[in-house]
């Protein structure tokens, strides 16, 4: 496929929406319009692809949006598309609205239905946008400097009331089965423990005993860190209260970590990868994702990417540990 067969690009975003989501998709209207490609825009992902929801965008579609939060095409999760007779649907309807290209962004199962529609001809490419920061293909993906900013300037708060009344923060953060989000966070904020998915934990090794030791130390606050993925996190939280004696509050943070202006860093990863998607349409590859690694804007092939595993950055979980002393 040479530039010139492109002669529309659809653009969806799907799943759990991302800060930086909308950064992405100027880059992508824009660098179409910058090569006389019609730039498609498909509300709520894949449902909306299967239903013909799109509209036409031009370069004002995309003003002002870089600093908006969520995503202004919406987004949805569809059962339909996990079909065989969905994703082939969605390939007819492609077709039928003249669309050689498409650009996804979202998680690994959003790169699992650009590879079937990739199989039913349809040219994809795929950009990683989740705050989780689990996609294994990717150093990093789109929200996760956000989502980790938002939790730090919510913590910095928590801890000035916490540390007024002497109590101990047990905080809830996102992350699915993935402790990426919250070890990062909790390193930052400078918490006693951090608990994680990918590393069991000892509630007196581990937690107990670094309050005791602070405590008869003079330090009168303290902060735990439990992924999202963790679970009973409350439970957590009792059992912390019943071993110190000390009053326990829980906080959970909830969605309120996905919204709100998308940092710089976000911004410009977001700016980088759309650009990046529309060149390698332009280039004639198909079934790929654009992914930052090695300090590089990159592709690899979504095939590629889904057989990728993620580890926890265990040396950054060691400095964690050895620093809150």
């Amino acid at each position: 496929m040479t530039q010139k067969k492109l002669r529309r690009i659809g653009v969806l975003t799907s799943g759990g929406d991302a800060p930086g989501m909308n950064a992405a998709i100027r880059s992508v209207v824009r660098t179409c319009i910058q090569h006389g490609i019609v730039p498609i825009g498909i509300y709520r992902g894949y449902n909306g692809l299967i239903h013909s929801n799109v509209v036409e965008l031009n370069a004002r579609s995309v003003n002002g949006i870089t600093s908006r939060g969520g995503t202004m095409l919406y987004t949805a999760r569809c059962e339909e598309f996990r079909t065989k007779e969905g994703v082939e649907r969605a390939a007819k309807t492609c077709r039928y609205l003249g669309i050689d290209g498409l650009v996804v962004i979202g998680g690994d199962g959003t790169f699992r239905g650009a590879r079937d529609l990739s199989a039913e001809g349809i040219n994809t490419v795929g950009i990683p946008g989740t705050i989780d920061n689990d996609i294994a293909c990717t150093d990093y993906s789109i929200g996760f400097d956000t989502a980790a900013n938002t939790a730090i300037e919510a913590i910095d708060k928590l801890t000035d009331t916490m540390q007024s009344h002497e109590r101990i923060s047990v905080v809830e953060l996102m992350g699915r089965n993935a402790g990426h989000l919250a070890l990062y966070v909790g390193l930052a904020v400078g918490a006693t423990a951090i608990l994680v998915p990918e590393h069991p934990f000892d509630m007196e090794a581990d937690i107990v005993e670094k309050i005791r030791e602070g405590h008869y130390n003079n330090k009168r606050h303290f902060i735990v860190i439990v992924a999202e993925g963790v679970g009973h996190t409350t439970e957590i939280a009792q059992r912390i209260k019943e071993l110190t004696g000390i009053e326990t509050r829980v906080t959970i943070m909830g969605h309120i970590q996905r919204g709100g202006s998308p940092s710089a860093r976000d911004r410009v990863m977001a700016s980088r990868m759309g650009h990046y998607a529309v060149k390698t349409l332009l280039e004639g590859h198909t079934n790929q994702v654009v992914v930052y690694r090695n300090a590089l804007v990159q592709r690899i092939t979504i095939d590629e990417a889904l057989q990728m595993k993620k580890d926890l950055d265990f040396y950054l979980y060691e400095v964690a540990r050895d620093i809150s002393i």
